[in-house]
């Protein structure tokens, strides 16, 4: 279950009441972060875009992929453990915007995650220590540790203990 916090609008759509939910001035200054970090070949730098200037907290050596796209409006509420690689054009939203609602919620990525290129993680998820998710991967609801997910809808695909079966005899993954 994803953990968001509701809130309800009157009216329009909630996007057309976005500046009273999240100032102007601090989604152009995230959206030209977020841009320059996108294109940014250099991982360090990245990373101190994001702990700087956007309130996210970044694990140490953790890489994120050529055009990752962050939330624009709530960065600060995603957190992402150390050693992880976030894939090829991945999006991270901490927010979304319905017809009578709008939505909040944290996302957090453990420790050595491995994010598939194009996935989409949704507000609210938890992503667990070592957990892998495939490329194409729309996470809509929290994903085990030390697992194997993938596809749309999102299915475990591996267990921890079957992949550690799996992984037994692997000369990278296996057991030393």
């Amino acid at each position: 279950m994803r953990r968001t916090t509701r809130y309800r609008v009157e009216g329009a759509n909630s996007l057309w009441h976005v500046y009273k939910t999240v100032p102007f001035w601090k989604v152009v200054k995230n959206f030209i972060v977020i841009q320059m970090a996108r294109y940014t070949p250099f991982l360090g730098m990245k990373n101190w875009l994001y702990r700087t200037l956007l309130g996210m907290k970044v694990g140490e050596h953790t890489s994120f992929a050529l055009m990752v796209m962050l939330d624009v409006m709530f960065p600060e509420k995603i957190s992402v453990g150390r050693n992880t690689v976030i894939g090829y054009n991945t999006t991270i939203l901490a927010h979304e915007y319905l017809i009578k609602e709008y939505r909040l919620g944290d996302v957090i990525i453990g420790d050595e995650v491995m994010i598939g290129a194009n996935s989409t993680i949704m507000p609210g998820i938890t992503i667990g220590d070592g957990a892998i998710v495939s490329a194409g991967t729309l996470v809509h609801k929290d994903v085990p540790p030390c697992s194997f997910v993938g596809g749309n809808p999102m299915r475990v695909i591996y267990t921890k203990e079957q992949l550690a079966e799996r992984w037994a005899d692997d000369e990278i993954y296996g057991k030393r």
